[in-house]
């Protein structure tokens, strides 16, 4: 009589960290052959993982060396790697994620690719618990008298690039409000450049956080730009940095120090000014 048969992939190529990182939290990174070289979440991972991919490019004879059974990538921009290894007969899943509920959608169905349905849901159902509680923070706060400020998430600086979509619903969670709203729909970044920089100055954000994705964040740059002296968040100092690593990437990372991050950023000026 033969042992229990092994379900779902075992052999995975993760080409983004948020994949990688939800393989480790569920006890899975035995089956991650290879991953993504931005890929710090978790630290051990770059030790542990064969890097085979940037974000735009891949080594694609590299991965197909590693006999893999299913490659997880994210978003139209890695359409060209999905459709090189579709050739070559391996199965792919590229994921594309713009929102919250999206992100609880992805994490969903990894966990469920890999047997791990309920450890996956118990996860989502504690942090859908600590964004409610956030919500409910922030409404006690506007209830004492204190208001939501204006917030301009910048992901990108030259040109200047505002929130995506689950950036800004998690800062609408976290209490803040999103200086751009009407871009954050857009799923792509070049659909969401502020060509004039000047109407980031007329809207007058009273916090600035800013994630450029992997560069350093430099507030003295920021308040040094034309015209930012007389901008709220400049002139109270209300210039931080949120690493890319922990909100723009579409997975628990954002959804756990990205997301309590901003929240305590927010709240803190909430409490200061209500």
């Amino acid at each position: 009589m033969s042992g229990p048969r092994l379900l779902g992939p075992q052999r995975m190529v993760c080409l983004t960290e948020e994949t990688t990182e939800w393989l480790y939290l569920l006890g899975q990174e035995h089956r991650i052959v290879g991953i993504s070289g931005y890929t710090v979440r978790p630290r051990r991972a770059r030790e542990e993982k064969p890097k085979v991919s940037a974000f735009l490019t891949a080594k694609i004879d590299k991965i197909l060396a590693l006999k893999p059974d299913c490659v997880f990538g994210f978003s139209d921009l890695q359409a060209d790697i999905a459709a090189a290894l579709v050739r070559a007969g391996v199965q792919v899943t590229v994921f594309n994620q713009r929102s919250v509920e999206e992100i609880f959608s992805m994490l969903y169905q990894v966990a469920a690719m890999v047997g791990c349905t309920d450890a996956g849901l118990a996860w989502m159902v504690e942090r859908r618990a600590r964004l409610d509680a956030m919500r409910l923070e922030v409404q006690t706060l506007l209830a004492a008298g204190a208001r939501r400020p204006r917030v301009f998430f910048e992901e990108w600086d030259e040109p200047p690039i505002s929130a995506i979509r689950w950036v800004s619903e998690l800062l609408g969670i976290a209490g803040g409000d999103d200086c751009f709203p009407e871009l954050a729909v857009q799923s792509l970044g070049k659909d969401r450049i502020i060509a004039d920089p000047a109407e980031i100055v007329r809207r007058d954000p009273e916090i600035v956080m800013g994630s450029w994705c992997g560069k350093k964040f430099r507030p003295e740059k920021v308040a040094a730009r034309a015209g930012w002296q007389d901008v709220a968040a400049v002139r109270t100092g209300q210039l931080f940095e949120i690493k890319s690593a922990d909100i723009l990437q579409p997975g628990p990372a954002a959804l756990t120090d990205g997301v309590e991050q901003m929240h305590r950023i927010v709240t803190t000026w909430m409490k200061a000014r209500g």
